[in-house]
């Protein structure tokens, strides 16, 4: 059905949900009464009221106006198609450009009934307008993810590069200016504003030869963006710097600093470090949406059998809990998940960070400082003195600091930290390798939780996929059984996933709770002693075997699985 018909039939919502059956007279009217005190669209009261779910009326709208009914969820979009709509309106009217079809173009509404919807469209594309119903959470979906600000970001790049050409541009004043119209303060607004809809952790602004480079990492890969416009890196990198309130003189030195903005209603907290570079000075900004609750630890990704275990550690009065990982694996993230579940006013806690990433009620959050001495070791010494029950120490980087959370883990506290290892069966050898004594860290130390992040493949695109011989052989080493039958999955790429075939993250984890052996090896010292008693020790599961299930499981591809194990010692594959 075309908008001509419907506009001569003067069809109208509530008269075809009546006759089709999905409400009743009575029903309609109390939809509209709701919807004049609301103000909502009908379809939006008929819902609220429960008369009617969304895919019922979806499908009877689909019927009655003879149009299709699409499921944008495992939709391929062409992305030119898409955009030749400017982003206003389709955001105004609940739009998106589906496909050419029969001398016209297939257009996705939430509501095709809206005529002004259809003739705008229609006017604007100057082509007829076939209507298609889709879900609007879907439709809303697809245009965060279609509509990135990637062009407007290049054209705010020239448009500032445009007036660095100017030979009498004061560039300290564009650092200071507060002009919220100025292209750098625009193109800053812009890239966190893509950075926040891609769900980005970090933001790099690289200097080159001829160029700048600014690159987002989303679910731990790297998208980066190009662009020749070379100059405005100082310029972003001057602005900067003044609102972290760093020296925008000193460029010969590393700086960091943190500031903190809003963006479409979320608080992000920057951390901002600066480093002197071949062409400039690089930057890179860590975001923490602070408008997020802390994750919980049910949506880790931890298996139950585990979290069982691991809630279990977290309710013991004494003794030290370590989280371990490479950087950016998510150790705060599992750590401030426990501590949201231990925080009651019960408890004292205090933690000791640098720098403090999540901001919790009622716990008493430290920054360590170096400036002013105000080191791990100094503020833990302070922490202890303050009665905590439970201590959070972001990471265990020295011995001094080693020993004082160990003592503080003997005598009546709960300690929680974080250590750079590989593994779990490293962990507790490395604290004795910083100089930590080792009857210390044996009569210490309770448990060990290694933990990795694998992307999850993107439910939209997923297929199977059949493992090369060389991978599978690996894999059925790694399993200690035959393969054969089991199906694996990748993604192939689609809008959803931004072509990576991944949509976000899941932890891989690997707990280790030390026994009368494990104790004993530490004791004298002995590494292979100890490592030989921890693969033994029951519940205890590398974290390579804890990646596969998940490949087996179809929520992360081999190729993950493969990375991880690639970050392992020989002894954490055994």
């Amino acid at each position: 059905m075309t908008p001509q018909d419907i506009r001569q039939n003067k069809l109208r919502l509530g008269d075809l949900l009546v006759k089709a059956g999905l409400v009743s007279d009575a029903q309609l009217q109390l939809a509209l009464q709701a919807q004049k005190r609301n103000g909502a669209k009908l379809g939006h009261s008929l819902i609220e009221l429960g008369f009617v779910d969304e895919l019922q009326l979806l499908t009877a709208l689909s019927e009655q106006l003879h149009i299709p009914f699409v499921e944008l969820k495992h939709f391929r979009f062409d992305n030119e198609l898409v955009q030749s709509l400017p982003e206003a309106v389709a955001r105004r009217f609940r739009v998106v450009l589906l496909a050419r079809e029969g001398g016209g173009v297939l257009v996705g509404m939430s509501d095709p009934l809206d005529l002004f919807a259809l003739d705008e469209v229609e006017r604007l594309l100057k082509t007829r307008v076939l209507p298609a119903v889709v879900r609007e959470a879907e439709l809303l979906l697809a245009l965060d993810t279609m509509y990135r600000r990637t062009g407007q970001i290049a054209s705010l790049a020239g448009e500032l590069e445009g007036e660095l050409k100017d030979s009498d541009f004061d560039l300290s004043k564009l650092g200071t200016d507060n002009n919220n119209d100025a292209p750098v303060v625009r193109l800053l607004q812009t890239l966190f504003e893509d950075a926040l809809q891609m769900k980005a952790s970090d933001i790099h602004i690289e200097p080159d030869e001829g160029l700048v480079r600014i690159r987002q990492r989303i679910d731990g890969v790297l998208n980066e963006q190009v662009m020749k416009e070379a100059r405005i890196a100082s310029a972003l990198v001057m602005r900067l710097k003044i609102m972290s309130g760093l020296d925008i003189s000193e460029k010969r030195l590393p700086q960091d600093g943190r500031f903190n903005i809003r963006v479409k209603n979320h608080a992000i907290d920057v951390r901002v470090s600066t480093m002197p570079v071949q062409f400039g000075e690089s930057v890179v900004m860590r975001l923490l949406d602070q408008s997020n609750s802390v994750a919980n630890l049910d949506a880790s990704g931890m298996p139950a059998e585990m979290l069982v275990r691991f809630r279990r550690l977290l309710q013991r009065p004494f003794g030290l809990v370590l989280v371990t990982g490479p950087t950016g694996s998510g150790k705060t993230t599992t750590l401030y998940a426990g501590l949201a579940e231990l925080n009651s006013p019960e408890k004292k806690i205090i933690t000791v960070e640098d720098p403090v990433e999540y901001r919790m009620p009622r716990i008493n959050q430290v920054q360590v400082n170096a400036k002013i001495d105000l080191s791990f070791s100094r503020v833990l010494r302070a922490a202890l003195r303050q009665d905590p029950d439970i201590v959070l120490i972001g990471e265990i980087r020295d011995q001094e600091t080693a020993e004082i959370g160990l003592r503080a883990a003997m005598t009546g506290h709960l300690v929680l930290s974080t250590l750079h290892t590989n593994d779990a069966l490293t962990s507790a050898m490395r604290l004795i390798d910083m100089g930590a004594e080792a009857f210390l860290v044996a009569a210490a130390l309770n448990a060990v939780l290694a933990q990795r992040l694998v992307r999850r493949v993107c439910e939209s695109c997923m297929q199977e996929h059949t493992p090369e011989p060389r991978q599978l052989l690996w894999l059925e080493t790694l399993y200690g059984a035959s393969l054969d039958g089991r199906t694996f999955k990748r993604g192939s790429g689609c809008h959803h996933c931004h072509n990576s075939g991944y949509a976000g993250r899941v932890g891989v984890f690997e707990l280790l709770e030390l026994d009368a052996a494990m104790i004993a090896a530490l004791r004298h010292n002995d590494p292979q002693g100890f490592a030989d008693a921890a693969k033994v020790s029951v519940g205890y599961r590398p974290l390579a075997a804890c990646a596969l299930d998940y490949a087996l499981a179809g929520v992360t591809s081999i190729e993950e699985v493969l990375k991880v194990c690639a970050t392992l010692s020989d002894e954490g594959l055994a």
